[in-house]
């Protein structure tokens, strides 16, 4: 087993740590201590703290866009079923009990300033993502799949940050349940889907 970095050592615990407390939370002397490397090799490995941030959304977006394309391959014959399985997905992980919500929309709330480097990163892995989903939607034969596509990252983006302010069990699934009724619609499904 390859022998991990002190770059991925750093982003590793970068991230619990950013995820689980925000990014302005949490100082480089804490990162630089749980992490166990030498400030010389933070440094050589990240310039800045803003480095850090943008580094640790790009590994967010790799490890959520991972997730899309697992369930692609999950249904390859059927692009509505990936949908389907991607709602699933998320309403499971919002149960899970160190859910603290979208990292890109946390960062978001942190830096708001629209030329912050995280903001711009956070930008466009969200166009990135939601476009993927877009183009899903239009290989299944949504009948508007940009508004489906609109419509799917209102409700998500609601119910995280509902979900993140004022935590409620009864969250993952009240989100699967209409998301699902917006892909019926969509897709035109006669029959709704189980509870």
């Amino acid at each position: 087993m390859k022998k991990e970095s002190a770059r991925d050592r750093i982003l590793r615990v970068a991230s619990e740590l950013f995820y689980m407390e925000g990014i302005r939370a949490v100082g480089i002397d804490r990162i630089i201590k749980e992490s166990g490397v030498a400030k010389a090799s933070f440094y050589r490995s990240f310039a800045t703290k803003d480095d850090l941030a943008v580094a640790y959304l790009d590994a967010r977006d790799e490890l959520k866009l991972d997730r899309l394309e697992k369930l692609k391959k999950l249904y390859p014959d059927s692009a509505q079923e990936q949908l389907y399985a991607l709602i699933r997905d998320v309403s499971k992980r919002m149960k899970l009990p160190d859910y603290r919500g979208c990292p890109c929309l946390n960062a978001a709330v942190e830096f708001p300033d629209p030329d912050h480097p995280a903001h711009v990163k956070l930008l466009d892995i969200q166009r990135r993502f939601w476009s993927r989903v877009q183009e899903i939607a239009r290989e299944g034969a949504a009948r508007q799949p940009e508004e489906l596509t609109a419509q799917l990252r209102m409700l998500y983006e609601g119910f995280v940050m509902k979900r993140y302010v004022d935590e409620s069990e009864h969250d993952g699934e009240y989100f699967r349940k209409a998301a699902e009724l917006l892909l019926d619609l969509h897709f035109a499904r006669d029959s709704l889907r189980g509870s």
